[in-house]
């Protein structure tokens, strides 16, 4: 039986994981977050020295690095060199970090066969910002998922902040426009929507009704599959 593989690209703040994670719950397939394995790329580069901004830096680490996904109590925990990693790798510094080694083609070739590993042996719903472009260019549904600048920045703002995260919403927003620039620019594997993508703005949506909308996605895709 052939599996599915959902990809949901995104910009920062449009809600993928948290949206991809509860989409996998309800059509019962895995969740990957492919953001945690950068952010625990960026977190070693921080913990140990090495400027994420720049390449040979971030690409010399990927030796002594070894990171893992794994579910624990249904829950997908992230492990740096066997330490959980997942609460340590949220932080908006974190996140800048990510965003600088996303762009070294090393890293980007050291996590790809990670990721399609998992699409392979499991029905998943990926996110990312070139699931549908780069690493799962044959997914049966890819989605784009988006909402505006400052209703992205809000949602990100009091997602951190329930973390107990210390930032204010002017921090957050300044970080996601970098990131938007940054991300939308780099040379490797941009953030662009597939030309098969269906775009899809929760700007007027709630938490819900974006679920159900991308379930909806998926399951008409499934219907021709």
């Amino acid at each position: 039986m052939k599996h599915i593989s959902v990809a949901i690209d995104g910009p920062v703040g449009a809600g993928k994981s948290t949206a991809a994670r509860k989409t996998a719950e309800m059509l019962g397939f895995i969740y990957c977050d492919t953001g945690a394995l950068y952010r625990a790329v960026g977190l070693y580069c921080l913990r140990n020295g090495a400027d994420p901004r720049v390449p040979s830096e971030a690409a010399g680490c990927l030796d002594r690095i070894k990171v893992e996904i794994s579910l624990v109590d249904g829950e997908q925990r992230v492990f740096l060199n066997g330490e959980d990693v997942s609460r340590d790798i949220r932080s908006p510094e974190v996140s800048m970090a990510a965003s600088a080694v996303s762009a070294v083609p090393e890293v980007r070739k050291a996590l790809l066969g990670i990721q399609r590993e998992i699409a392979e042996k499991n029905n998943v719903v990926m996110d990312g910002r070139d699931i549908g472009t780069v690493v799962l260019p044959s997914a049966d549904v890819k989605i784009f998922l988006t909402a505006k600048p400052e209703i992205r920045a809000k949602r990100r703002y009091d997602e951190l902040l329930n973390k107990g995260v210390k930032t204010t919403f002017e921090e957050v927003l300044n970080d996601l426009n970098e990131r938007d620039y940054n991300d939308s620019h780099r040379a490797e594997a941009p953030l662009k929507q597939a030309d098969d993508a269906v775009l899809l703005d929760t700007s007027e949506l709630d938490f819900e009704q974006s679920v159900e909308s991308i379930c909806r996605i998926v399951r008409e895709r499934r219907d021709v599959l």
